[in-house]
């Protein structure tokens, strides 16, 4: 059964993205209905072989924070409580139904990392774990990538038009740029993790050999896949989708390059290839001036996500503590529009502003105090640990959190499930490459 559980959440993190980024409510309650019912079966399964149900004791550091914003939205949604502070309305929440998705969406995202907590438990495990988001970045980018490559085409599924930037089973394509950048972190950290220690001999015989076992290994696979999802985030012609992909994987990579423990001997040599082979020589056949073009062009007299910023800050200011309600940007922000823009913002496109603007201050720095918590955590362990796949899962969530830190500032990946679920998973996996033993005995 645990071998059950665990491809489960495996076949969840594959499933998640397919139906439009799970950014539907029936897409994203599809997702909570799967989430809940493996959850339940975990319970069942425990306490009636009288097994532990709860999660390892290291799993506070994601668990604590998200089950704290369960019950902040809880109380968000509380009857009464709003009209005791003062509000015109009975709730905290400027909108409970809205506020119930998010419940919802947060409480599933909860379970889901108690589950991999606790069935993510080998070294085995992990990077199985790893190698599945590395299968569903690189599904998501053949599929992106043919739509693109096959002008005029319509998506056989959900029959989405075709558009000039690629966007996959996803709506927009600054989301597609983001999941992929997730899984290249991950799946760049997995192949360090494969790099040998030291170089090959000088003699021809053994070069050969050493060349031919490499053809015959699982890296190849690995380095095609990971140049397929770069192409696929190129061609989504995201600005910064692909700056800060390549801002976070350049810092991780000069930290790494400093204080690399038993750095592999040719670390130094795959990274230049990401910039010199991927982004130059592939980027130059599939476009990537379109992005250096677009990224010329971008100007703050045509773009209006900094005003939206701007007037949400009010909103901010006048509810520091207990926010609008979860969710409730979408309904809310219109009383505090000064202007009429050229398009419709159902969101802030800033993360952070959208995060304190319902949830409050106190929740958002929670939040951002677990993030950085992993950040921390993820380069304490390339620093200290020896075991390489350790290293170099930690390498790959340090590159995700720094590149998720950066777009979350222009905009609002984190609103997608399928990101969200996808991010969480890379938290907790920072977490756990921290604590498992060398040869765990769990299962």
């Amino acid at each position: 059964m645990n071998k059950f559980f665990f491809y489960s959440l495996c076949a969840l993190i594959i499933y998640a993205p397919i139906p439009l980024g799970a950014n539907r409510i029936w897409a994203s309650s599809s997702l909570e209905f799967f989430i809940f019912a493996l959850f339940l079966g975990h319970l069942f399964f425990t306490l009636k072989n009288k097994q532990r149900f709860l999660a390892p004791s290291y799993s506070v550091a994601i668990l604590a924070p998200l089950s704290i914003t369960v019950l902040w939205l809880v109380v968000q949604m509380t009857p009464g409580l709003g009209t005791l502070l003062g509000r015109s309305f009975s709730t905290l929440s400027f909108d409970p139904s809205l506020t119930h998705i998010m419940l919802l969406k947060t409480l599933a995202f909860t379970q889901f990392a108690w589950l991999v907590f606790y069935y993510v438990n080998t070294k085995t495990l992990l990077y199985k774990f790893a190698l599945t988001l590395l299968i569903s970045g690189l599904f998501q980018a053949l599929y992106a990538t043919w739509l693109n490559l096959n002008i005029g085409m319509v998506s056989p599924i959900f029959y989405i038009p075709y558009t000039k930037e690629a966007v996959g089973s996803f709506i927009y394509k600054n989301q597609l740029a983001n999941y992929l950048a997730l899984c290249l972190s991950i799946g760049i950290g997995v192949l360090i993790s494969q790099l040998s220690l030291t170089g090959s001999s000088h003699r021809v015989r053994h070069k050969i050999r050493d060349i031919a076992s490499i053809i015959l290994s699982t890296k190849v696979l690995i380095r095609l896949s990971l140049i397929i999802m770069i192409i696929a985030l190129i061609l989504t012609r995201s600005r910064m989708g692909n700056s800060a992909f390549f801002l976070a994987l350049a810092a991780i990579s000069v930290f790494s390059f400093f204080f690399y423990n038993r750095k592999p001997k040719y670390l130094r040599h795959l990274i230049l290839s990401f910039f010199i082979v991927d982004l130059i020589l592939v980027g130059a056949i599939f476009g990537v001036e379109k992005v250096k073009q677009r990224l010329m062009e971008t100007s703050l007299a045509s773009e209006t996500r900094d005003e939206v910023v701007r007037d949400s800050i009010p909103m901010i200011l006048e509810y520091p503590v207990f926010g609008t309600g979860g969710g409730s940007f979408y309904s809310s922000f219109s009383q505090y529009q000064a202007q009429a823009y050229s398009g419709f913002y159902d969101h802030a496109h800033n993360d952070y502003i959208q995060f304190a603007v319902e949830l409050g201050l106190p929740i958002t720095f929670l939040l951002g105090a677990m993030v950085l918590y992993c950040l921390f955590i993820s380069l304490k362990t390339i620093v200290k640990r020896k075991t390489a796949l350790y290293q170099g899962v930690s390498f790959g969530c340090a590159a995700a959190i720094i590149h998720m830190l950066l777009h979350a500032t222009v905009d609002f990946s984190l609103q997608s499930p399928a990101i969200a679920l996808l991010f969480i998973s890379i938290l907790s996996m920072s977490i756990i490459a921290a604590n498992l033993k060398r040869e765990s005995k769990r299962m």
